[in-house]
């Protein structure tokens, strides 16, 4: 394995590690604000840093949009996205919010068939389906230990990511990396905030350097894993997102003094090892086709 690859997968580790932090300092706001107004104290608390940034490297002109409608669409995916999970977040733990949640990568697959055009053979719409059996064991009505609502909103959020990625990968095409990750951040500020005036809860005074801290954490987190995605191929470092579920149990039990239900456990593994084999799966068509170009006689 090249030195590259190794840099992609730290990265990967890395920006997982602060992702389950912030998510951490997210379920602390949800038990003390609403789940709009935490989505949009969210998204301002890393604009300052997407600024200083932006301004160090100097790559303002990186963030004029070209598809307006595609990023006013993302702005509302992530406003869904966000309050779903937060809310999750304020009835689950955060491994059971996580194991429910990691059925994005199998809704990704699924949608990028009507969306993108993709071809996805019958190998994978069985894997999507055995996740999505472990999803319906975690939300089994009236089991103990687990939230139903909540739960609910951990896949309301899950599916809103996945359509979100979907677009994220159209814009891919005509809009910069900066320009994405600014206007997603500043249309959920600006959506969130606007829904959240009404019922705006002042924060407390003890609160302001954990809105910091978050701010830093997403910032630091959005700087790895774009570090991953650049050094290697996303089927190398993808797979690594799942140490997510690590975290999230460590920080339960040092924090919450709480960990997931035997339920959760036997749903997560599925959802796990489902989205693990179309990482497998997708990498292993990746090589395939390859592999044929570079047959004699192929075509150029």
């Amino acid at each position: 394995m090249n030195d590259q690859r190794l840099r992609g997968i730290a990265s990967m580790l890395l920006a997982v590690a602060f992702f389950a932090g912030m998510d951490a300092v997210l379920k602390l706001f949800a038990a003390s604000y609403p789940p709009l107004e935490v989505a949009a104290l969210r998204g301002a608390a890393s604009i300052p840093y997407l600024l200083i940034l932006f301004a160090y490297t100097g790559t303002w002109r990186e963030l004029r949009p070209v598809r307006w409608g595609l990023h006013l669409g993302r702005g509302v995916l992530a406003l869904i996205m966000l309050g779903g999970f937060i809310y999750a977040l304020g009835q689950l733990s955060l491994a059971d919010a996580y194991a429910i949640f990691f059925v994005a990568p199998l809704c990704v697959t699924a949608l990028s068939v009507p969306f993108l055009g993709e071809h996805v053979g019958w190998r994978r719409w069985l894997a999507i389906g055995t996740g999505l059996v472990g999803v319906l064991w975690m939300l089994q009505p009236g089991a103990s230990g687990l939230s139903l609502i909540g739960a609910v909103g951990a896949l309301v959020a899950a599916v809103a990511y996945a359509v979100s990625s979907i677009m994220a990968r159209i814009l891919t095409r005509t809009d910069s990396t900066a320009s994405m990750v600014f206007w997603f951040l500043m249309l959920l500020t600006v959506f969130a905030g606007l829904l959240a005036f009404p019922d705006w809860v002042a924060l407390k005074r003890e609160h302001w350097l954990w809105l910091a801290l978050l701010g830093l954490l997403g910032a630091i987190a959005q700087h790895f894993i774009t570090e991953a995605f650049r050094c290697a191929p996303a089927s190398v470092v993808a797979p690594f997102e799942y140490t997510a579920i690590l975290w999230a149990v460590g920080l339960d039990w040092i924090f919450w003094s709480t960990l997931p239900a035997a339920r959760v456990w036997t749903g997560g593994v599925l959802v796990i090892a489902s989205g693990l084999y179309l990482i497998w799966r997708e990498r292993a068509l990746h090589i395939e086709l390859a592999a044929a170009i570079e047959a004699p006689g192929s075509p150029r």
